[in-house]
């Protein structure tokens, strides 16, 4: 039979298209069927690779008998909360409010006119672990709106203000101090798990976002030396306790996107685009703060699961893997001694066993273990035929379901992690990958000169209908910020500061400061918002400032500087209760408080190549690098360059100050000391 979700795109949605549920997608005709028959909204998002939305999606959304009560009762709408990030949050947000939690599967009803009257997250179908299941709550709203509806009404009449998220904070006079920056390591320090490494208890996930602030931290030379070495402890222990851990896939690469216990053994084992590409970038800067190896082949087999598992035929990266595979999840991911045993000659299944702490017991579901490298590893010859042998056998297995969707903006992380490992590592062939992404959602993904959200092979392929928000402006900007940096290509400089004005444009608050989480011209929900906190993805807004103040130091803008300023100005406060929530902005305050610097290498390739990779050798958040052959430097693209020349003959660094240099130097020694090493 099927509903209205089978002409769309979103993998999510499609996977409820032969529901009896008769689901809209959310949209004008959903809003304005709710208006005509008076309706509520029953609001319901997930995301494909989501295990308990599949759960409730077989338990309740497939049953006729609840589907009719849906159907009799409410105007039904489904979201896929990553086609439709704005919704989701206005949502989230409201759930948060009233239970004190959130999740996926989301549940929410609104009025007709979008405000919510009450909602959750997985409900049952029936009552169980002090859950009500779907059906009471469906009746008891239902009854609610008949019976109640003045008094809702009238609770709900401050809706758009307690929703606003951060559009109706004041900002701070000035930008904070960088005293704020130690004494956030300081607040960080009261969470933070000392046996495992993270924060928190369970469950447990990969702080993306504080990653980088500590390894930033730890990275400043000018800083105490106590708090570099906090900070450079809580990133290390947290980088290896997690690579060690079942929520790093042992065999093929990659994170799953959180464990359900303290020491990151047991994941949910979704594997998400942004948390690989985010981590990806952490273990990178780990690398460069202290050549741990261990971390440089963590960081290089994430990037070879991206590349390899999450790349599409017709390019850029897919979103996600799911956690569910023949209706169970983990099952392609865990094992017992006996398919161990069966996958490897009996001298490296003995030492596989050992390595990854297989048991008969296991630490999953009946009797399967979850793979950790917390056991006496072999040498690195048989760790490489071990893992081929059992990754050997587990292409066998049925693969987890793909969500296969491009999402401009997740596309933008994986470009940013791939670029900074190529300058890291020397590498050409990530370089290669990050150049052909930004390719394809260059192609395909701006439409009519503005940004889409999302890009279907569905339907014939092409640009989904949703347009781009903040955080897909924001993190395209970081990410072709690196890969300027990274290869020099002056077209990405020309699309950056493409993307700067339309951020400056279209998304800034010229009355408050700071960046609204969608375009001016976008569809309106009920309140347009600013998305202050990190959670599950950097802030768009943090990102934003981060990319903009490296602009402004690249191109000599002021303005870019002034409008990261002004969302630094907005969120810094939070920092002071909660910085774990707004990471990714004192990040962009790290930098901001840095002393400027620029670094604008010319001449020919191969001697380029060595004075760069001098400034690429060590971890150095602030520094913006230029390079080009500065045969025509009075025309250069580049403002970094311009007037920038080989001095006699050979490749020259220039070291600069708010575009103000020194003396040009030739050789990686001089270099190194212009640059304080």
């Amino acid at each position: 039979m099927g509903n209205a979700l089978a002409s769309e795109t979103s993998p999510y949605l499609l996977q409820h298209a032969e529901n009896p549920v008769d689901w809209l997608p959310w949209g004008p005709e959903a809003l304005a069927r709710a208006r005509e028959e008076d309706r509520p909204l029953l609001v319901s998002i997930g995301y494909s690779a989501c295990h308990w939305c599949h759960v409730m999606a077989h338990e309740s959304f497939e049953d006729p008998a609840v589907a009719a009560l849906m159907n009799r009762h409410f105007v039904c709408v489904k979201v896929d909360r990553e086609e439709r990030p704005d919704v989701d949050a206005l949502c989230m947000d409201a759930v948060v409010a009233m239970t004190g939690q959130g999740g996926w599967p989301l549940n929410v009803f609104l009025t007709p006119g979008q405000a919510p009257i009450h909602g959750g997250t997985y409900y049952p179908p029936e009552p169980r672990h002090g859950l009500p299941s779907w059906r009471m709550v469906l009746d008891a709203v239902a009854q609610a709106w008949r019976e109640k509806r003045d008094d809702i009404l009238a609770s709900l009449a401050d809706a758009d203000r307690r929703l606003a998220g951060g559009a109706d904070l004041r900002p701070a006079d000035e930008v904070p101090d960088a005293s704020l920056l130690p004494a956030s390591v300081e607040r960080l320090r009261s969470g933070y798990d000392s046996m495992n490494g993270g924060l928190g208890q369970a469950p447990k996930f990969p702080p993306h976002a504080v990653l980088l602030f500590l390894l930033a931290r730890a990275s400043d030379a000018a800083a105490d030396a106590e708090e570099r070495s906090r900070a450079a402890a809580m990133a290390r222990q947290t980088l290896r306790s997690m690579a060690s851990g079942g929520i790093h896939d042992q065999l093929g690469g990659g994170f799953s996107r959180y464990a359900v216990d303290a020491s990151w053994t047991v994941p949910h084992f979704e594997k998400m685009l942004y948390d690989n590409a985010l981590l990806a970038r952490a273990y990178v800067q780990g690398w460069l703060l202290w050549r741990d190896e261990g971390l440089r082949e963590v960081a290089e087999r994430t990037l070879a699961f991206l590349a390899t598992e999450l790349r599409g035929p017709e390019g850029g990266f897919l979103a996600a893997l799911d956690a569910d595979s023949e209706g169970v999840e983990g099952r392609f991911y865990v094992w017992t001694p006996e398919a161990v045993r069966e996958a490897l000659p009996p001298a490296e299944a003995d030492a596989a066993v050992r390595w990854f702490g297989i048991t008969p017991e296991g630490n999953f579901e009946d009797g399967t273990t979850v793979l950790e490298d917390r056991g006496p590893a072999p040498d690195a010859a048989a760790r490489e035929r071990i893992r081929a042998g059992l990754l050997a056998a587990r292409s066998q297995r049925v693969r987890p379901g793909t969500d296969d969707k491009r999402l401009a903006g997740w596309n933008g992380l994986a470009i940013q992690a791939f670029a900074e490992a190529a300058a890291a590592f020397g590498r050409d062939d990530l370089l290669d990958v990050a150049r052909e992404a930004a390719a394809f959602v260059r192609r395909e993904l701006v439409v009519d000169g503005r940004l889409r959200r999302t890009w279907s092979h569905r339907a014939g392929g092409g640009a989904g209908p949703h347009p781009a928000v903040l955080e897909d402006h924001a993190f395209l900007l970081e990410a072709l910020l690196a890969l300027h940096e990274a290869g020099g290509d002056p077209e990405h400089l020309t699309w950056a500061r493409e993307l700067a004005d339309v951020l400056e444009q279209r998304f800034a608050d010229p009355d408050r400061g700071g960046f609204f989480s969608t375009a001016d011209d976008a569809e309106a929900l009920l309140v347009r918002r600013k998305e202050v906190d990190d959670a599950p993805i950097p802030s768009g807004g943090s990102s934003a400032a981060r990319g903009l103040l490296r602009l402004a130091a690249l191109t000599g803008e002021h303005r870019h500087a002034a409008a990261a300023e002004g969302w630094l100005r907005l969120v810094a406060p939070a920092a002071g209760s909660h910085p774990q929530a707004v990471a990714y902005a004192l990040l962009a305050l790290d930098e901001r408080h840095r002393p400027a610097r620029e670094v604008a290498v010319v001449g020919r390739e191969e001697e380029r190549e060595a004075l760069l990779a001098v400034v690429r050798e060590r971890l150095r958040p602030g520094i913006v690098v230029a390079h080009g052959d500065g045969l025509h430097p009075e025309d250069d693209a580049v403002p970094l360059l311009r007037g920038r020349t080989p001095v006699d003959g050979h490749a020259a660094a220039y070291v600069c100050e708010g575009f103000a240099c020194r003396a040009p130097v030739t050789t990686p020694d001089a270099l190194r000391a212009a640059l304080g090493d």
